[in-house]
């Protein structure tokens, strides 16, 4: 007899923790388009057996600087959604979202131009949520920010184009 727990319902952005690094309420999109779940990182890279990464960016309010090293990780193939292919460095990470512990595969890249942080994908979704894109008021407040962000970056770039 297996433990069978009842999918939950989430919305189209949802906050997520990593118990293994003291992070928590990290905002994520949810991609039922992505295969696997994808988090910035600011700096991978592989000595020997180990990677080295940096999770997150100097700009992010999750940065740490911290150095992480993960001797189980693989090199693969990613797809964007224009078909761009690139390798991309993947890890096992643990993860809390909605109540529930998951281990799953993260891609590592650089989402500093993004709304969010973390993608999730369907690697994470798989029998555990059913996705409500009507549901997510963070999914919302992600968006107006990063639109703002990326409005003034667009504003000093023409500043200082005049300059």
């Amino acid at each position: 007899m297996t433990d069978y727990k009842e999918p939950v319902l989430i919305g189209r952005a949802e906050k997520i923790d990593f118990p293994e690094f003291h992070l928590t309420e990290v905002p994520v999109r949810i991609d039922t388009g992505a295969k696997t779940s994808a988090i910035w990182v600011s700096m991978a890279q592989e000595q020997g057996d180990t990677l080295s990464v940096v999770l997150f960016g100097e700009g992010s309010p999750f940065y740490t600087g911290e150095v992480l090293r993960f001797h189980e990780y693989e090199i693969v193939p990613v797809a964007s959604s224009t078909g761009e292919v690139r390798e991309r460095y993947k890890v096992r990470l643990q993860i809390r979202l909605c109540g529930r512990k998951i281990r799953a595969w993260f891609t590592l890249a650089d989402r500093s131009m993004q709304a969010y942080p973390i993608l999730i994908g369907r690697n994470v979704l798989l029998g555990k949520f059913i996705v409500d894109v009507k549901k997510g008021r963070i999914a919302r407040e992600a968006e107006r920010e990063r639109a703002e962000t990326l409005k003034a970056m667009i504003e000093n770039a023409k500043n200082e184009e005049q300059a």
